[in-house]
């Protein structure tokens, strides 16, 4: 995606936050966002650096050293100073994406570095500065469901607006209907939303909340939205085209269709297991 000219704007002489964190589960539209604000050219370069499975390959690609040449805590230092960097994108905010299943383990690494203190949010901010706390959820969660399982299956996980493939991670396959996969992954979506509610309660945090609905309706709204809430200027309305396009398909309503009549064949019959 090119870079989005801000649009002039007197009052944003400096940003108000010195980081921010897009906190999501799987299929919210946290791509297509974080393709968006990396854009702007102001508002970092925000990606996924404390995801498991995907820090070994941004420490290769940052040619960290081999973590077994140092201590546990030397090497959570090093990954964090590198992980900033890369966030930033050569602006003076820094992005982070963080989906709810990758929390308790970034709070621990950054309890090494920073042992004693008392809370997630204060381990969180004494690593990232202030902090702006978007929450990137899905309000329709079969749908986000049918999405992340028929992008495991086929390998394809995300496409440009021509069409073109961005991101597929195995090779092609045929997606497969399959409603027990589909129900626990339902479940398993709404678990991680509400266990990022609770965490924000217990955090005292209150989130810039971002449905991917809305997201998905009007892309240029929502970053503008958000630059405003940074504090920074944003970029021309008409200057802002998502670079990722939504990949769902008649396949997934057919998931869709099929999911609500097994969900209503599979409940008990009248008076069944009734005193």
């Amino acid at each position: 995606m090119r870079a989005l000219t801000p649009a002039p704007c007197a009052r944003y002489s400096r940003a108000m936050f010195d980081s921010y964190i897009i906190c999501g589960t799987p299929r919210t539209g946290s791509t297509l966002l974080c393709d968006l604000l990396a854009a702007t050219n102001r508002a970092g370069a925000p990606d996924s650096f404390y995801g498991r499975k995907f820090m070994p390959d941004w420490a290769a690609a940052w040619r960290l050293p081999d973590p077994a040449t140092m201590s546990e805590r030397d090497y959570a230092i090093v990954y964090l100073d590198a992980a900033k960097k890369a966030g930033k994108g050569g602006t003076s905010i820094f992005g982070l994406r963080l989906m709810r299943e990758n929390l308790d383990e970034l709070s621990s690494l950054l309890d090494l570095i920073y042992p004693g203190l008392p809370s997630d949010k204060a381990r969180l901010e004494r690593a990232f500065g202030k902090i702006l706390y978007i929450h990137l959820y899905r309000e329709n969660k079969l749908e986000q469901a049918i999405s992340y399982i028929k992008a495991e299956q086929t390998g394809l996980w995300h496409v440009a607006p021509d069409g073109t493939e961005i991101e597929r991670l195995a090779p092609p396959q045929e997606p497969r209907y399959d409603f027990a996969r589909l129900k626990g992954e339902v479940e398993k979506l709404a678990a991680y939303d509400t266990a990022w509610h609770a965490w924000f309660a217990e955090q005292h945090i209150t989130p810039l909340r971002m449905g991917y609905e809305t997201l998905a309706a009007d892309p240029a709204a929502s970053l503008i939205r958000i630059c405003d809430a940074l504090g920074i200027a944003a970029p021309d309305p008409a200057e802002i085209k998502p670079g990722v396009a939504k990949l769902s398909d008649e396949t997934n309503r057919e998931w869709m269709r099929r999911y609500r009549v097994d969900s209503t064949s599979s409940l008990p019959a009248f008076g069944e297991g009734g005193a």
